[in-house]
């Protein structure tokens, strides 16, 4: 874990809440690029006179993220967890409206699930916040490249800078590169995206077993039925935040893992 100190934390939320935003942000996460709605304007965390709204889950005193951290006898690409205990990690692409983000968050909390989520670069530039938020509700935060474009597609210059690019705003706002990283517009890292991810201090990248399919927007049954159709124990789940569809189907997906005995973790409770 990064240390900082009380005064060097006060820096980083700082210069979090200056950070501008970095462009709009590339839709979906399939090959396909499926678009999620677009996000609510910067205005949704500004109270009517203009000064930020008090967020009821920020620490007085955040400590830094947790840094990446090798697991040994796990794969550099990881797809899922030990099968011999009854976890599961339910995995976010962090982009989307916040106000839907923090509606999810809230239901998983209420449920006592911890998650993990996965940040857009230019989704933290434009509401820093979030990233507070996330680690505040006890859920782990990574990177999921800058602008959400198809890495595995890019040069390795451009890859590169598409990693390092969300790595410094998380750094910049929590202390920490994130916890995890997981490619933009693909289930699996290339050869060349593992490297370079390697090279940028994550030691796995993070892929998953179980696909929601929520971006295609199928309806709150349809993922509901999805998840829980496929899902064992160390299952690695991939959903989605910005999707209404995603929350209303998140308590009975819940509710159903309960029943079966199996434990929302965050990835990093998965493997340990």
């Amino acid at each position: 874990m990064v240390r900082v100190t009380t005064t060097d934390r006060r820096g980083v939320l700082r210069a979090g809440a200056g950070l501008v935003a970095g462009g709009a942000f590339a839709a979906g996460c399939s090959s396909t690029g499926a678009a999620p709605p677009p996000a609510d304007s910067a205005s949704s965390s500004v109270s009517s006179a203009g000064s930020p709204r008090p967020d009821p889950h920020a620490s007085a005193t955040p400590l830094a993220a947790p840094a990446p951290r090798p697991f040994p006898g796990q794969p550099t690409q990881i797809t899922h967890g030990p099968r011999d205990r009854p976890r599961v990690a339910l995995t976010f692409h962090g982009q989307g409206d916040p106000e839907i983000a923090r509606t999810l968050l809230g239901e998983a909390e209420k449920h006592g699930a911890r998650l993990t989520v996965l940040a857009v670069g230019t989704w933290l530039d434009q509401y820093p916040q979030m990233a507070r938020r996330i680690l505040d509700g006890g859920h782990d935060l990574g990177n999921h490249t800058q602008r959400h474009l198809a890495v595995n597609a890019m040069s390795e210059a451009d890859a590169r800078a598409e990693i390092t690019g969300c790595a410094d705003r998380l750094k910049r706002l929590t202390g920490s590169i994130g916890s995890w990283f997981r490619p933009s517009r693909a289930p699996t890292a290339s050869p060349l995206v593992q490297r370079l991810a390697r090279g940028a201090g994550y030691p796995h990248v993070l892929s998953y077993d179980v696909d929601s399919l929520d971006f295609t927007r199928p309806g709150a049954g349809a993922i509901t039925r999805k998840v829980l159709g496929e899902v064992r124990n160390g299952s690695v789940v991939s959903l989605h935040f910005g999707y209404p569809d995603t929350v209303a189907a998140l308590p009975d997906v819940l509710k159903e893992l309960d029943r079966r005995g199996l434990h929302a973790v965050t990835t990093t409770e998965l493997l340990s």
